[in-house]
């Protein structure tokens, strides 16, 4: 899930693995062929019943993008990766996974350098790998932005198998700064928020961990952590993928 923090009793994280329905607040439906980087990543703790539990976007034929607290201390084998499916637990090409390489300066208490890449020993089929942000990629407050994922359209909701999509737009980095500085959260220069300030209603949530955010069709962030679920006041905060293009195109 993304990791949600607590003001009640400091800034904690939640486990990696989802144990909360999926949520995209705001959201509406969707189809893999809008998203075909988008997987659906599954989990079991025993390798033997896999069902939907984090996203990660396709960067190659072989590799996946994925948040880092997602995978936290867990072996490939128990992860699958659903490719070319609208839907979370079924449909589309499930692959077995062999690594999982989480960036070496990944931080859990911290939540900075939330990144993975997870691989498949086979090539995937079906799907478009994205196009990632390269390190000089501009990306201006107030831009419009566009998440997809698997969730309910409501906090506490069902949840829905079918994928869905939620849009937003590019916070101001020392605004969502300032805010969550409130309280001793860090936004580093790795971050990139994003949100409806003041209005609030549309949000990654838990569930979401590793959702590609999307700006003019090239990977910009992933999910990361935030406080509640489409805040008005605290935007949600993903890793920012130009910061960290030149370890993804070594590694993926």
């Amino acid at each position: 899930m993304r990791a949600v923090f607590l003001l009640a009793f400091g800034l904690t994280a939640v486990t990696a693995v989802p144990t909360k329905q999926s949520v995209i607040v705001g959201g509406s439906l969707a189809v893999i062929s809008q998203y075909p980087s988008v997987a659906g990543l599954l989990y079991s703790t025993k390798a033997d019943n896999f069902n939907q539990a984090c996203v990660g976007t396709i960067v190659t034929t072989k590799s996946i993008l994925t948040a880092a607290h997602c995978v936290y201390g867990d072996t490939a084998y128990r992860w699958r990766a659903r490719v070319g499916s609208s839907w979370a637990n079924s449909g589309g090409t499930v692959h077995a996974l062999n690594s999982i390489l989480i960036h070496p300066s990944f931080k859990i208490t911290s939540m900075d350098y939330d990144i993975a890449i997870l691989k498949s020993p086979v090539v995937f089929s079906n799907i478009k790998p994205a196009s990632i942000a390269g390190a000089n990629y501009n990306l201006p407050d107030n831009q419009v932005v566009w998440s997809a994922g698997w969730g309910a359209p409501v906090a506490g909701a069902a949840k829905t198998e079918q994928l869905r999509h939620i849009q937003a737009s590019t916070i101001n980095q020392y605004t969502c700064a300032a805010r969550y500085g409130i309280f001793g959260a860090n936004v580093t220069a790795n971050m990139l928020c994003t949100g409806w300030l003041t209005i609030g209603g549309r949000d990654q949530c838990q569930g979401d961990s590793g959702n590609p955010v999307y700006h003019n069709s090239v990977l910009v962030g992933i999910s990361s952590w935030g406080y509640g679920c489409a805040n008005a006041i605290y935007p949600g905060v993903s890793t920012r993928i130009s910061r960290l293009t030149p370890w993804i195109q070594a590694n993926a």
